[in-house]
């Protein structure tokens, strides 16, 4: 596996899932996104881009294989999503959400180092 690869797959998966957040909860703390929808969704352009090429730096580490680039995609995004929910919109987590969040998180470890 090259790390290179997999280390940019990660970063542009880690920056399009904080645009994603973002654009999905930006309503619920800011009442000009809550007016301006359509402008809050030009960025998904840029998360699309970013989505294409995590999952290409993924399948090239992974040899060719698409499965890994997905449940390393979901992975992140669950981390990332329960954590700037918790940080910014202060959402507690309930023991049924840590439980899958470490589900996640093993499920990137099983994705990275199980051959």
């Amino acid at each position: 596996m090259n790390s290179k690869l997999l280390l940019a797959g990660f970063i542009y998966f880690v920056v399009s899932q904080i645009i994603i957040w973002f654009q999905s909860h930006l309503q619920f703390f800011s009442d000009w996104s809550k007016s301006n929808p359509m402008l809050v969704a030009i960025p998904g352009v840029l998360v699309s881009y970013f989505s294409i090429l995590a999952t290409q730096h993924l399948a090239e580490a992974f040899n060719g294989e698409v499965w890994p680039s997905r449940l390393i995609g979901f992975g992140i995004g669950i981390i990332l999503f329960s954590g700037l929910t918790w940080s910014i919109l202060g959402e507690a987590l309930t023991w049924k959400s840590i439980t899958c969040v470490i589900l996640a998180f093993v499920i990137l470890l099983i994705q990275i180092f199980w051959e």
